[in-house]
């Protein structure tokens, strides 16, 4: 249910501001994003998984007060951010 490291690596390149940026809100962001769809999937066999919902929950908090917080300090960046993401329809 988590993600690989590869993937990780992947996503911070990505996302990053520069070279050495590994926390940035758009960074963590995008690894919560791709977590959730992870475990988005894994719901849609194990429909039962109340624990790992619980966590799913967690994430998804987590990542809405890291998008309240960079549509407070960077609004272009956040929109920039949700449409590469696809978050909002």
């Amino acid at each position: 249910m988590s993600i690989t490291a590869e993937r990780k690596q992947a996503l911070i390149q990505e996302h990053a501001r520069d070279a050495k940026d590994t926390g940035s809100p758009e960074v963590q962001i995008a690894i919560l994003t791709d977590r959730i769809n992870t475990l988005t999937e894994h719901f849609k066999t194990h429909a039962k998984d109340n624990h790992s919902r619980r966590g799913l929950l967690m994430m998804v908090n987590k990542r809405r007060s890291l998008l309240d917080y960079l549509k407070r300090k960077d609004t272009p960046a956040y929109t920039a951010l949700i449409a590469k993401l696809g978050l909002r329809k």
